[in-house]
């Protein structure tokens, strides 16, 4: 009887891509809040509607572009 010791799996990469996913979302928030911050004072609105409504907007486009990017097959 031989012995075989177990193998490593290689690294696929595949939890990159889900890492740089999570950053984009994050950082797509944050730069959207920023902007937000930025053109309320400019724009004269009483109260933060900028602020509320680029990082919703920024939310549902990276969350439908996360849907999409997930769901491809490999080719």
């Amino acid at each position: 009887m031989t012995f075989h010791p177990p193998t490593k799996k290689s690294p696929d990469g595949s939890w990159m891509k889900y890492m740089g996913l999570g950053a984009q979302f994050f950082g797509s928030i944050l730069i959207s809040l920023g902007i937000g911050w930025k053109l309320d004072p400019l724009a004269g609105f009483s109260s933060p509607v900028l602020i509320w409504i680029l990082p919703l907007l920024a939310v549902v486009f990276n969350l439908v572009r996360i849907i999409i990017d997930t769901n491809k097959k490999d080719k």
